[in-house]
């Protein structure tokens, strides 16, 4: 039996009080369960990283009923999620020459900036995690220097994350309008006060009405494939590199154009292996659901 509901995070004290509501919702008895948590995982708990939640497997089985409970950082489920896609599922950005034992790369932009990796066993990719997100923010740019002072004005540290990801749209077009000197159009500002700023954002820059919009999407997309490449080299991810995440599925044609692949490829020396490197956009949404169901499958089995 499948059965798929969602809840508003921000409307619960704790992970345990959704999965108990979950559980008691539902006809059928639950013995093993699995999360995907945005944060690192440590010792079977996790303090979420954009939630104030603390989050313990041991006191989640206790509660809900279950004989064991396993937790995964959000993206190391994604990574595990990726063998249960099909061709379907990607967009391909660049074919490459892929390197079926090399390791492979998943990065995720959305409400935070997620990392993780798979390394090859032998007979499988087996994932792992990562905080790469929460790495500096480098600028290459005099544009993006500016970028980084602006931000220091905001942030006692200014990583990824504050640049790639929602959060990062609205911060980099915040600074923007103050750098060009634009007014935000009355339209935009009631859609932003109303609703997601960075959706309004992106719909904005899709649609051409407003220029800083839609040089904030341009800027966005150049800084998603610079830190994608660079997580690309730290771990050598001649496997290939997934894009996970809403942002980049909302907006696929800006990732299709020339922006984010010479981002990605702008590295120099190292310029020739990154363009080796296949690169694919995840476009199914429920990936991070199907991982800890396959994590928690060969645990169990």
């Amino acid at each position: 039996m499948l059965a798929l509901e969602q809840y508003p995070s921000q409307q619960f004290a704790s992970l345990d009080e959704i999965v108990c509501q979950f559980v008691a919702s539902q006809a059928h008895d639950c013995d093993w369960a699995s999360f995907g948590i945005a944060g690192p995982v440590r010792n079977g708990q996790v303090e979420t990283t954009n939630l104030p939640w603390l989050v313990n497997a041991k006191q989640i089985a206790a509660d809900a009923g279950f004989r064991k409970v396993w937790l995964m950082n959000d993206l190391e489920a994604n990574a595990w999620g990726i063998s249960a896609l099909e061709e379907k599922d990607f967009c391909v950005l660049n074919e490459g020459k892929p390197d079926p034992s090399g390791n492979a790369s998943i990065i995720s932009a959305g409400t935070g900036l997620g990392q993780a990796g798979l390394y090859w066993d032998g007979e499988r990719h087996q994932p792992f995690a990562s905080e790469g997100g929460h790495c500096d923010f480098a600028p290459h740019s005099d544009l993006e220097i500016d970028l980084l002072q602006y931000l220091k004005q905001r942030y006692t540290h200014v990583c990824g994350e504050r640049v790639v990801s929602g959060m990062g749209l609205v911060n980099i077009h915040d600074f923007l309008r103050v750098y060009r000197g634009s007014e935000i159009p009355p339209w935009l500002a009631t859609e932003m006060k109303t609703g997601d700023q960075a959706a309004a954002i992106s719909r904005a820059a899709q649609a051409s009405s407003c220029s800083v919009c839609c040089e904030t999407l341009e800027l966005f997309v150049h800084l998603y494939g610079v830190e994608a490449g660079n997580h690309a080299l730290k771990i050598m991810a001649t496997g290939g590199v997934y894009i996970g995440g809403g942002i980049a599925p909302r907006n696929l044609d800006r990732f299709r154009e020339s922006t984010f692949l010479r981002g990605f490829h702008s590295k120099g020396r190292m310029e020739h292996l990154l363009r080796d490197i296949p690169i694919k956009v995840i476009l199914n949404e429920r990936t991070a659901l199907y991982g800890p169901a396959i994590f928690a499958a060969t645990e169990v089995s």
